[in-house]
This record gives structure tokens, sequence and C-alpha cells, in this order.
């Protein structure tokens, strides 16, 4: 389990692909000096599990399912990434709780300066649109953010400076891909509902709630 609070932003410093996969070499001396083989570690979002550590240097080998629900296909050498090692059993739960299982693949598609923050808007598939709500939590690329605004297909996020500066949000391209997951409650949520639902229920009481078990 991660909270979406960056400890360092890495770089890929080798790939090498395979017919069934990639072995991912990533540079990263923060998290590296206390990481060791077996560890789960949020690679831009995704949980990874690391095979090797050298140094300021680990590895992982991503299989095809990871390589095709992710970003991480389109990684080369050079590619920042961001990195949040678990939470440990009573640590501060400073972001929301993020799982590192990535639901889809969005896009940044617009970046608007506001003062010193920036907001982002990115499109994500229709279908997820469901499970964000304003002022609700979302991970972009591993990164715990509040929910601006929601649209039929896009939702934005309003960038503070220190994120902009701590994570590889600051620089990302126009058309960037990027990888989401959303609040882990909205899903539960879902389900309890009837996620074959096409439109979501235009009325839910606090009595409908409790007898779901959310009161």
């Amino acid at each position: 389990m991660f909270t979406g609070l960056i400890e360092e932003v890495g770089q890929v410093s080798h790939l090498q692909r395979t017919s069934g996969g990639l072995t991912l070499w990533i540079e990263a001396s923060q998290v590296a000096s206390t990481t060791q083989p077996g560890d789960s570690i949020a690679v831009n979002g995704a949980c990874l599990t690391v095979e090797q550590v050298t140094g300021s240097a680990f590895s992982f080998y991503l299989g095809s399912e990871t390589l095709q629900r992710t970003t991480a296909g389109s990684w080369r050498v050079g590619t920042p990434v961001n990195l949040e090692r678990p939470v440990a059993v009573g640590e501060r739960m400073g972001g929301h709780f993020v799982q590192g299982h990535v639901d889809c693949v969005g896009h940044l598609q617009r970046r608007t300066p506001e003062g010193e923050t920036v907001r982002l808007e990115f499109a994500i598939p229709p279908e997820m649109i469901v499970y964000i709500a304003e002022k609700g939590s979302i991970a972009v690329d591993g990164i715990s953010l509040t929910v601006t605004d929601v649209a039929t297909n896009s939702f934005s996020v309003a960038i503070i400076p220190y994120t902009l500066q701590n994570t590889n949000l600051g620089n990302l391209p126009m058309g960037s891909a990027v990888n989401i997951e959303v609040d882990i409650l909205a899903k539960y949520v879902r389900r309890a509902l009837g996620e074959h639902q096409e439109t979501p229920p235009s009325k839910i009481t606090e009595q409908f709630l409790a007898e779901h078990g959310f009161c």
C-alpha cells in the first residue's frame, strides 16, 4: 500500500526487452539505499517487485500484462519516474490509499498556468469518469492529487510549486501518457451500486448507503 507522496524522481538507466516482457533498471540513490530484492516500489504509480540492487540502482521485471496496462512500454533510457516505497505500519498517511494498481492510461491535453500553480487536464477513457469526483482523490503517475474539475472524458488537477519541482509533472510534455489509479473507495461504491449499470443512480439516500455498509 502506498500514499501517493513521491520520495524521489529516478531515471531509467537501462532496458532489456525480451519476447515476453522487459527488464528495467532505475537509478535512484535515495530509494536504493534502503531497498532489497523482493521489496515493492511504486514506479510512476505501478507497484513493481525489485529483483536486484546494485549501488544506487535497482531492477524490475515487467511482464506483458504490466506493459499493456501502463505507460511502461514507452519508457526509454533517461525517462524520469516517480518512486515511492510502501507505507510502514504506524506512519502518517499524508496522501490517500494508493494500491499501485493502474486502472487506465491518460494523456495530458491542457496545461494552464494559474499564478504559482498549474492546472493540468488529462483525457481518460470515458468509462472511467464514473469513478472520479470533484474534490476527490486520484493518483497520476503515482502522485496523490485532488480533482478540481470533471468533464465527460477528462479531469483536471491543480499542481502546487512543490509538486512541480519534486515529481515528473514539472516538465511533462503535452500529449504525454500517464498512469491513472482512481480512488479505491470509488471502486467499492461502484461495485455495491451495480457495476453494469449504464448510468449512475440518480438518487443515493443515507438509508441506501447504510444498507450497503457505507454508513
